[in-house]
């Protein structure tokens, strides 16, 4: 059975106007092409429709049973179509996104302001993660795309350089080190290395970073905290110092607070965009790919 629309159409003009000429214009048909509709319908469900005489039409019994599922077929129909359009032009429609918590607070806020204005009835999913659960959720398909300091190259995922950003030191801003002349190469860190150290947790890619830089120097470590954040409250208080992203700066501008670039060579962190291989993405999700592509924040020292 391969019932059509154009059957269902005429079904439902026919039942409404008990007419076949009245019927075959609102479809504009000619009356013998609308008929012809009516008879395979008819056909293919091998059950007569409509009573029919030369002055009046009516409903079978069958028929009034094929109506109310036929108004539903329709109302689906015309449901699907239109959340297609609005889909088409972006409208309506679903974007999922991982990334770090430092892009997300950060540099992506003025990016999704800017999508949610030309599209506000797109609904946004962003997970704020590090950058293995980033991976997990694009492998997963809970995220269309992610951010993250992985390069998620396999033959499910793939990464393209996103942004990269340097790091520096943090410190209160009455601490020797803010103005005192860090010197050049590894001896920079046995400078930090005397003085009590804020650690990210060390599942944190900036952790990953600093430990590959810093080996074979070990660090004093005072304590390991999971957000910037608190990094920042344990930094002014006094309790030590730390080095983070310049792309996370944002969280130490404060009065009591100094930050210095650190300049080693290769020492600067990588973020790649990660998507699924060979598979494309819903019209609003390449929307905002393409709008985080082209809006990707400065590669900074």
């Amino acid at each position: 059975m391969n019932i059509s629309t154009r059957q269902i159409d005429a079904f439902l003009a026919l039942a409404t106007q008990r007419n076949f000429t009245r019927a075959a214009a609102q479809c504009h048909l000619s009356q013998p092409a609308f008929s012809a509709l009516i008879r395979a319908l008819e056909d293919d469900l091998g059950l007569r429709l409509f009573d029919r005489s030369t002055r009046h039409v009516a409903l079978t019994a069958e028929g009034e049973n094929f109506h109310s599922s036929a108004l539903r077929i329709r109302a689906e129909m015309d449901a699907a179509l239109a959340s297609m359009r609005d889909a088409a032009q972006l409208r309506r429609g679903r974007v999922a996104i991982a990334l770090l918590p430092s892009l997300a607070a950060g540099w992506l806020p003025g990016v999704l302001a800017s999508f949610h204005a030309r599209h506000p009835g797109v609904e946004l999913d962003i997970a704020d993660v590090l950058s293995e659960p980033c991976i997990e959720r694009v492998a997963t398909g809970r995220a269309d795309f992610a951010l993250a300091a992985i390069r998620a190259d396999t033959p499910e995922l793939q990464a393209e350089p996103f942004c990269r950003d340097g790091f520096h030191l943090v410190c209160r801003a009455d601490h020797p080190l803010a103005t005192h002349p860090l010197p050049a190469g590894p001896a920079q860190w046995r400078t930090l290395s005397q003085w009590p150290f804020i650690h990210l947790a060390r599942h944190s890619s900036v952790r990953q970073y600093l430990e590959a830089t810093f080996h074979p120097q070990t660090m004093n470590t005072l304590m390991e905290v999971e957000q910037l954040a608190t990094v920042m409250g344990m930094v002014r208080a006094g309790l030590g110092i730390s080095v983070v992203p310049t792309l996370t700066l944002f969280h130490f501008q404060h009065p009591e607070l100094a930050t210095r670039p650190l300049a080693l060579p290769g020492f600067t962190r990588q973020i790649y965009l990660v998507r699924r291989r060979e598979r494309s993405l819903s019209v609003a999700a390449q929307a905002l790919y393409e709008l985080v592509r082209r809006q990707r924040p400065q590669e900074r020292e």
